[in-house]
């Protein structure tokens, strides 16, 4: 909105500087965190009224979460809210990069919210058929990179290297769903304790402020030698508008948890991020930067197929976060070890924008 108006004839002297990205970022990250934080209480309150029994608690994990029975779950909901008011206050209107995060970002929110609502409703873990969701997902993430990719840049990047690769042609389509879909569900695999994926998806978000920032303007991607997308820099308002949503959900996300974030925030923030790096071409580094939730997927996807074909386990428990709580760890403390471990990774993916 603000947008639109500082582009008005006559009033381009009095709001210049709403033309300003760095500018509008702050604001939209404000807002979003003074939306997440006035109306958070009142939110988590009807949430718990109207879903009795809350969020199912597994019955073969740790036995210390049967203490979370009762609390409420999808809080990606505040964040949702928080994060499309804040966007619609401070973007560019005609950035296609954005409204492609923004379809990802709503599209997942709705398929994690059915999920979410079925296991409440049901009160079982289990939720909608994962094949229904994968579909979904893939056909939100093929029109996203249908977005995106009007520039007819199929080209891939990698960390540490001048240069595209290899032009990959249309299998860049079908590359570049599987980043947003992976990403989305590695995030959702995160988010099993109180404030795990929340701060993570902080950090990530704030590695990807530079990125876009630094893709989106001509002069420092040609110095960096990182592929330049005019209007990528856009990305950076969604970037903000994310970081403040997620401070107000933490605040409330902070463990005891007084709500569960719920597929409806993790798929929705974790497609978000993967269409973020589609869309910047640093689809590699954001495995860097978002390592942890890499981590997380393999640990599942390791677990599984070793079982099947063994008979035997790797890990005590999968996702990864409950193998460290069978070693004895209090959920604390794997919580923040995992924060270090994704401010560490994200330091070492924004490196590799210089280190080429």
């Amino acid at each position: 909105m603000f947008y639109l108006i500082a582009s008005a004839e006559g009033f381009s002297r009095l709001f210049n500087l709403f033309r300003y990205i760095t500018f509008r970022t702050g604001a939209a990250a404000i807002t979003a965190l003074l939306i997440g934080l006035i109306f958070g209480p009142r939110f988590i309150g009807w949430m718990r009224i109207h879903q009795h029994k809350g969020q199912p608690i597994r019955s073969d994990g740790p036995k210390t979460h049967l203490a979370k029975v009762g609390t409420p779950t999808m809080g990606g909901l505040m964040i949702l809210i928080a994060v499309s008011i804040s966007l619609l206050l401070w973007m560019d209107f005609y950035d296609r990069y954005v409204w492609a995060c923004i379809a990802v970002m709503l599209g997942f929110g709705v398929i994690g919210f059915i999920d979410d609502y079925d296991k409440v409703t049901q009160n079982s873990a289990r939720g909608v058929s994962g094949k229904v969701r994968l579909l979904w997902e893939f056909a939100l993430a093929f029109f996203a990179c249908y977005l995106i990719l009007k520039d007819g840049n199929t080209q891939l990047y990698l960390p540490f290297y001048n240069g595209p690769v290899i032009d990959l042609g249309w299998f860049y389509y079908p590359f570049a769903a599987f980043v947003i879909v992976g990403t989305a569900n590695s995030v959702n695999l995160t988010d099993g304790l109180d404030g795990l994926a929340t701060m993570p998806v902080i950090i990530a978000s704030l590695a990807f402020f530079v990125i876009s920032y630094v893709v989106g303007n001509a002069v420092f991607a040609h110095y960096l030698g990182i592929p330049h997308v005019p209007g990528a820099g856009e990305l950076t308002i969604l970037t903000g508008a994310i970081i403040g949503a997620g401070f107000a959900f933490l605040w409330f996300n902070a463990p005891p948890a007084a709500i569960f974030m719920g597929d409806t925030g993790s798929l929705a923030l974790g497609g978000s991020l993967g269409t973020i790096a589609v869309a910047t071409h640093h689809e590699i580094v954001l495995g860097i930067v978002g390592g942890l939730f890499v981590a997380e997927a393999l640990s599942v996807i390791i677990q599984v197929g070793f079982y099947k074909r063994f008979k035997r386990r790797v890990f005590r428990m999968a996702p990864l976060h409950h193998h460290f709580e069978q070693l004895g760890w209090s959920e604390p403390t794997v919580v923040i070890r995992f924060w270090i471990i994704s401010f560490a990774l994200a330091l070492l993916g924004l490196a590799t924008l210089k280190l080429r």
